[in-house]
Parts: C-alpha cells; structure tokens; sequence
C-alpha cells in the first residue's frame, strides 16, 4: 500500500533539504521532471580543485519522495566526485528496479516500502539523476577550461 511509504521519516526528510536555492556560478546544472507527476528537480554543481562537488544548489519543486530524495542527495553530495554520483544514481536506479542491494547512500533505505510501487519510482530517483548529470556538466565544463589554458 502506497501510505506505507510516506512515512514521519520521509516527511521530515521533504523538509529537511540543506541547499535549498540555486547556486550562483555553477560549473554544471542539470533539471529532471517526472511525467507521472511533474515533479521538478533542478540541480547546481561546482566542482573544487580537487574535482569533488564543492558546493551545491537545488531547486524542487516535487511530490514529498521528491523532496525527500533531493534532501538525501544534498546531505551528502559535498565532496563526492561526478562518478560517485553516477554511481549513485545507477545503484539507486537497479534498487528501484529489483536488481541489487540498498545502495550505500545514506538514508535510501527510507524508500524500502516503494519498492512495489513502479508509479514512485521516478519521484525517489529525479535528484539523483538531476545531481548526476549535472556534475558530469561540471566535469566537462572543467576539462574544457583545461583544454583551453593548455592549448590542448
């Protein structure tokens, strides 16, 4: 049943988003809607010297999943790299699908009652993908910046 899924957990996670505004200067952005619900996700990503996100900036405009997702994905995206958060998202995405474990996010496990429930599974995963791609903006933003200083 669907009310097994919305939990007091997951409403206080909808609640609880750290980067709640878009992020000014990003290196990358990317936005997600689901067409089930529309539900919207945008997210800004700048990378740091180092390459891992350095700051982060979102704007959800989502369904209660949705927005507990996004604040999933936000509490620990700093200092990740773009291909920890692909990993994320395709671990979430095989999770969802009945193909593997709980991934090794923190918290995704909340979404444990949903996984019967294909109609909410693009909710729980916008974040994720919205975050994915767009660190891997900021990657390609950054090799090209690279490219450029080097004449390469």
């Amino acid at each position: 049943m669907s009310l097994d899924l919305y939990t007091p957990d997951v409403s206080a996670l909808a609640v609880g988003n750290p980067y709640p505004e878009r992020l000014a200067g990003a290196d990358g952005s990317a936005e997600r809607r689901s067409p089930i619900c529309g539900s919207r996700v945008a997210v800004d990503v700048a990378l740091g010297d180092d390459g891992r996100v350095a700051m982060l900036g979102t704007q959800v405009r989502a369904c209660l999943l949705g927005q507990a997702s996004a604040t999933l994905m936000a509490r620990h995206a700093i200092g990740r790299t773009p291909a920890e958060l692909a990993a994320a998202r395709d671990e979430l995405t095989a999770w969802l699908a009945g193909e593997g474990a709980v991934p090794a996010w923190p918290g995704l496990d909340v979404f444990t009652p949903g996984l019967r429930l294909t109609a909410r599974h693009p909710s729980i995963r916008l974040a994720f993908e919205a975050a994915a791609e767009a660190a891997d903006a900021a990657q390609r933003t950054r090799d090209d910046r690279t490219a450029e200083r080097t004449g390469a």
